[in-house]
């Protein structure tokens, strides 16, 4: 089954990540983008954590958010690590 173009970089194939929104042409979904950005990381600096990605890639990702906020938010909270299973070393690191 072939991807649906949601946005010039951003497409959804339900052969990946069960359809959720991803980087065309990559396993990167626009999750991931978001959840880095809201980390305080700036777009810029997020290649250097997705080096695969283009700037225009993440824009484009980060805008694709903006305009669907609810459905991307329902897949970043679907994702979340329940607190009681993160390991205390690293709650700590955030403290």
């Amino acid at each position: 089954m072939s991807a649906t173009a949601l946005s010039r970089y951003v497409a959804r194939n339900p052969e990946i990540l069960s359809g959720e929104p991803i980087i065309k042409g990559t396993r990167t979904s626009v999750r991931a983008i978001v959840g880095l950005w809201r980390l305080g990381i700036m777009p810029e600096e997020i290649l250097h954590h997705l080096p695969h990605l283009t700037l225009a890639q993440v824009f484009d990702a980060l805008s694709f958010y903006l305009d669907n906020q609810t459905e991307i938010n329902e897949y970043i909270e679907r994702n979340r690590v329940p607190d009681d299973l993160v390991h205390p070393a690293v709650k700590a690191s955030f403290s």
